[in-house]
């Protein structure tokens, strides 16, 4: 069975930096709407949000206090509606952020179970007793500090792998999961088309709560993994009952014509690790695969975690391919360097592998990692740089529309990146533009690639040289800076390949 998703570009829009259309400083659903002409022109096929929930804010939306509600200061519900039915008449889908890991302090649910250990949703968090006086075990937030806050009042701690403000729902409670039907409900009932899962590898904890060993894995070739802060996170995260949620979620959603696409953040180091949230075909459709994005640029590299990849799906599994997203380094910064060639290299890879390609917004004009000072920084996660932590503001800045900006009429809620040329407008209009090479990018993985789930086959790899084969494509990838020699397919001789460039065949 072939599904909307297979070579389908997904466009993230980290929506309070995308566009704003009150003047408040702060992207909306309005400015959506604005844009949806701009992300239809590029050749995308659905939209994935970030968060639109009603939160405090703590952590920009991923502190959900009413998953079944929009936040006042991002539209309404109504609107909300409106960019679903605006999308589809583009030809585009919505997918939805969901976090079904942990909730906001202020929830309905946190604020009741803290009141008594007998209360309503007590059950609902994750609380222990101290231990030797202490924290009741070893585990370390996202941000390298204690993972668990004390609770005065009822006298026990709670577990918060985020912030202290991010409380860790119970998995191992099943009313917990009769909410998240509830909710998913709401939200495809309305027309939403899937969910991007946050935290998918969470949920579930061990249930005897065991000390985490030290000593971060870091893979050879790899760079290091945010948010390991010197330990493995064996017992916090990726618990083999997690599973059974994707069973269920994925058997409720072949229910939906068409069926629900279930997209998981799935922050594992290992391709086979990647592959147990595919199960058997009946788990998660999608997962993020940061085995890649973790890796360093080179041709060797890249080649080794797709041939890994593609060895440890399941049969007839569709991978995602991205580069950038909102909690890490754009590419344009950590692999390319702000280099516009080895963007344009790493995207042109990245878009012509068989699967699913998703573009962080921003990036379609070459924009790499702002450097906010720390006085303008809004993401209290990474505020200060506690722990080592990388600013995650960075690649969050308000993208421009015209050179002058174009995002917002008022003060934008972070600084605008320095390059004015990085702009909509300007190279809307120039054919040589980062713009216009993504949307004949996008044009050309659409006739590859769309509507299917090509193969996939490496041809070659050396030092410099990445070469495969998917569909009627043959792909050649210079990751050097010297020009290569290539022997052109069905043709004699050879044909040189630029430095951090690609040739691309269409064969037979």
């Amino acid at each position: 069975m072939a599904f909307w998703w297979y070579g389908a570009v997904l466009y993230h829009v980290y929506l309070r930096s995308f566009r704003d259309s009150n003047g408040d400083g702060y992207g909306d659903l309005g400015g959506l709407l604005a844009g949806l002409d701009h992300i239809a022109a590029l050749g995308a096929d659905a939209i994935w949000l970030s968060p639109v929930n009603p939160s405090p804010d703590t952590d920009w939306g991923y502190d959900v206090s009413d998953y079944c509600a929009v936040h006042p200061e991002l539209g309404t519900l109504a609107q909300l509606d409106e960019v679903i039915a605006e999308a589809a008449a583009r030809g585009m889908r919505v997918l939805l952020d969901l976090v079904p890991n942990h909730t906001s302090d202020q929830h309905a649910w946190f604020l009741d179970a803290r009141t008594a250990r007998d209360a309503v949703h007590r059950d609902y968090y994750v609380w222990a007793d101290p231990k030797n006086g202490g924290p009741p075990n070893n585990w370390l937030d996202d941000t390298g500090e204690p993972a668990w806050d004390w609770d005065g009042a009822t006298g026990q701690y709670y577990l918060h792998n985020f912030l202290p403000t991010q409380p860790d729902l119970n998995w191992r409670n099943p009313q917990v999961g009769r909410e998240f039907d509830a909710i998913m409900d709401f939200w495809c009932d309305r027309g939403v088309a899937g969910f991007r899962i946050d935290v998918a590898n969470g949920l579930f904890k061990d249930a005897a709560l065991r000390d985490n060993p030290s000593n971060a894995e870091l893979l050879p070739g790899h760079l290091p993994v945010p948010g390991s802060h010197g330990q493995q996170h064996i017992y916090n995260y990726n618990q083999p009952e997690v599973h059974g949620v994707y069973r269920h979620w994925r058997a409720r959603a072949a229910e939906r014509t068409p069926q629900t696409l279930l997209l998981g953040e799935t922050w594992v180091l290992h391709p086979s690790q990647l592959a147990e949230y595919y199960g058997d075909g009946d788990e998660l459709q999608l997962a993020f695969n940061f085995p890649l994005i973790f890796a360093c640029f080179s041709a060797r590299e890249f080649a080794r975690v797709i041939a890994e990849t593609f060895a440890a799906l399941p049969p007839g599994a569709c991978p995602i391919w991205a580069g950038s997203n909102h909690d890490l380094p754009r590419l344009g910064t950590r692999w390319a360097g702000g280099d516009q060639a080895k963007m344009r290299l790493a995207h042109t890879v990245l878009a012509l592998l068989p699967g699913v390609y998703g573009l962080y917004y921003g990036d379609e004009l070459g924009m790499a990692d702002s450097d906010i000072p720390a006085e303008l920084q809004r993401d209290p996660l990474t505020l200060g740089g506690k722990n080592g932590q990388w600013p995650r503001d960075n690649a969050r800045s308000p993208m421009r529309w015209t050179p002058d900006g174009g995002f917002t009429t008022g003060e934008p809620w972070l600084p605008l990146g320095p390059d004015p040329s990085l702009n909509v407008a300007s190279q809307d209009a120039d054919p040589d533009s980062m713009l216009s090479f993504t949307r004949d990018l996008l044009a050309l993985r659409r006739a590859i690639h769309g509507g299917q789930l090509n193969g996939y086959e490496q041809l070659h790899v050396d030092d410099a040289v990445f070469a495969f084969a998917t569909g009627p494509a043959v792909v050649v990838a210079n990751f050097s800076g010297e020009e290569v020699s290539w022997a052109g397919v069905g043709e004699t001789g050879t044909k040189p390949v630029a430095p951090w460039s690609a040739l691309v065949y269409l064969v037979d």
